[in-house]
């Protein structure tokens, strides 16, 4: 979403001949393309090694969703499983997710080229439209991927945009941002950040994910939680419970993230980085009440 970071197109040059190659014949494509309302989105014809990038990154992460992604996430994921093609021998459509999702929430998928500007990508969530890649990270780097692909959009994305709240938390955001100021559009995307890309959320008396970012990256998935069970496991031992607000604390290392809070105000102003795991990790109470508190 950040204007800034070169793109993909420029970035896919390091990598091998046939991805690069079909990187790039997938911006020709979109690059003279006008999609409008009702046109079918193309369809993309994955090479057998995107196959494989695909099925070891989904094989990873659906080991993890039963214990690390929120509940919304794993409903969802389960529907898409049923009703879209998802499998770890198939990389879905995004014709065919984006009809699905329409269904559920109204939102509709719009293939892009590359990173858009925090302007335009938010403008588009005001009407419910998602901006979506279509390729695929290198197989080099499965685990985490600083620019969006085909595996953050279609596993990490959709689940959460075809549940209804976190749909019109998508739709808030955007519509706070049209109009705005460039500074308001800084805390705008800031806010997005760390909820519908980095967001983790409370879920009984646990915290799991439902940011796009954790969920497509089994590598980050694992480490934005793993020193929180260990407290919290080693509190259990001791015959204590977490409390609601013991959730600013620092992991062992000083090289680890800590958890806080989300309140919109402090969350709009964080410093994030794109080209490695998150430092600072928000927490929702719930969902719904994410929504009150952006308003």
């Amino acid at each position: 979403m950040d204007g800034s970071i070169s793109s993909s197109k420029d970035h896919s040059l390091q990598f091998s001949l046939a991805f690069q190659s079909k990187t790039v014949s997938i911006y020709d494509i979109l690059e003279t393309l006008k999609v409008c309302s009702g046109e079918p989105i193309p369809r993309v014809e994955y090479l057998p090694e995107e196959i494989e990038t695909w099925r070891y990154i989904f094989d990873h992460l659906t080991k993890l969703f039963p214990t690390h992604a929120c509940r919304e996430f794993n409903n969802s994921f389960a529907l898409l499983v049923n009703n879209c093609g998802y499998n770890r021998d198939n990389i879905p459509q995004l014709e065919d997710v984006s009809k699905f999702l329409h269904e559920q929430t109204g939102f509709r998928l719009r293939p892009v080229a590359g990173l858009l500007s925090p302007r335009e990508f938010l403008a588009g969530l005001a009407f419910r439209v998602f901006h979506s890649t279509q390729y695929i990270r290198h197989a080099s780097k499965p685990a985490y991927t600083p620019e969006p692909d085909v595996c953050h959009e279609l596993i990490g994305h959709v689940p959460m945009l075809a549940d209804p709240t976190v749909a019109q938390l998508c739709q808030d955001i955007g519509l706070a941002s049209l109009g705005a100021s460039e500074d308001d559009i800084k805390r705008l995307s800031t806010c997005f950040w760390f909820t519908i890309e980095f967001g983790l959320c409370r879920e009984d008396s646990a915290v799991k994910a439902y940011g796009a970012g954790l969920l497509s990256s089994f590598g980050e998935l694992q480490m934005s939680m793993r020193d929180y069970k260990q407290i919290n496991s080693s509190l259990r031992q001791l015959q204590l419970k977490l409390p609601v607000t013991f959730l600013n604390f620092q992991y062992a290392l000083s090289d680890k993230p800590r958890l806080q809070p989300f309140e919109p105000e402090v969350t709009a102003i964080e410093p994030y980085i794109i080209t490695e795991y998150q430092s600072t990790y928000f927490v929702a109470e719930s969902f719904e009440k994410a929504r009150q508190q952006f308003r």
